[in-house]
């Protein structure tokens, strides 16, 4: 079974996110970067499914040189390729995104023009399953796996929770208002899974040595504009706290008592 797994780099933000002075970006000088938690379980879900029906792992991300870095992360998890989509640092929409992975797929490190709609792949088609995160951690856009999936002609099911391959294809279950729905899909198909279909495993220093010295596969998909134009970025307004000092020693009981009986805690 040959597996597909595309993830992206994304800020490591664990305190307040602040937006460069442009309100283009994340200011991310004062962040690591890591692979969004969805793809993680996506890694680990392929190298589960490689270690019980064989074949390998092949995990690809579009960004700029330094995603290198991910991808070996996710070598240590147990991938067995990598493939690196590089970019001059541009921002890349879900559309361009897509495309560009599509080309890979196809074999060509770029494509001549936009992927044409439901262009089912010959046969022959060098992954027989195609897996997602079910959105990124930074932008959210929940499209880039319904878009490969569309430009590529192949069955898509978002939202996976649960995961098997069966004689017949692949078996994949979500969870939707209470009740389980489940999907029978041939393969190739295209899914995308959720944070918490598994626990991603830590990585042993065997594969952490082996990915310090796999090959990365570089090519350099060229972008296309897309309709789609950011305009800036802002920081929605947190919740604000206020501290009311009702006084000092014996003075502070009548407001305290006050307080209480306002919040009916007094009988």
């Amino acid at each position: 079974m040959e597996i597909l797994v595309c993830v992206k780099r994304v800020p490591m933000v664990g305190g307040k996110i602040v937006v460069t002075a442009d309100g283009q970006d994340v200011d991310t000088r004062m962040s690591g970067f890591t692979v969004s938690p969805h793809e993680e379980c996506a890694v680990e879900e392929a190298v589960r499914l490689v270690e019980r029906h064989g074949g390998a792992a092949t995990v690809l991300t579009l960004g700029p040189p330094a995603a290198a870095d991910q991808l070996r992360d996710m070598l240590a998890l147990g991938a067995s390729r990598a493939v690196l989509l590089e970019t001059d640092g541009r921002e890349w929409g879900p559309i361009a995104t897509a495309e560009a992975i599509v080309a890979a797929v196809r074999g060509s490190a770029a494509p001549t023009a936009p992927a044409a709609a439901a262009e089912p792949l010959a046969p022959g088609h060098p992954y027989d399953l195609l897996l997602f995160g079910n959105e990124a951690a930074d932008t959210g856009d929940y499209q880039v796996a319904v878009r490969v999936a569309h430009a590529l002609g192949l069955p898509c099911a978002t939202g996976i929770k649960n995961l098997e391959v069966t004689d017949t294809g692949a078996r994949a279950r979500r969870e939707y208002r209470g009740t389980e729905e489940v999907f029978d899909l041939p393969l190739p198909a295209v899914i995308s899974v959720k944070e918490g279909i598994n626990l991603p495993r830590y990585p042993s220093l065997p594969g952490r040595l082996r990915a310090k010295r796999a090959t990365i596969e570089p090519s350099g998909p060229e972008w296309h504009p897309e309709g789609l134009r950011k305009e800036w970025l802002r920081v929605p307004a947190g919740e604000t706290k206020r501290a009311e000092i009702l006084g000092a020693g014996t003075d502070a009981v009548p407001a305290l008592v006050a307080l209480l009986d306002e919040l009916g805690v007094l009988p």
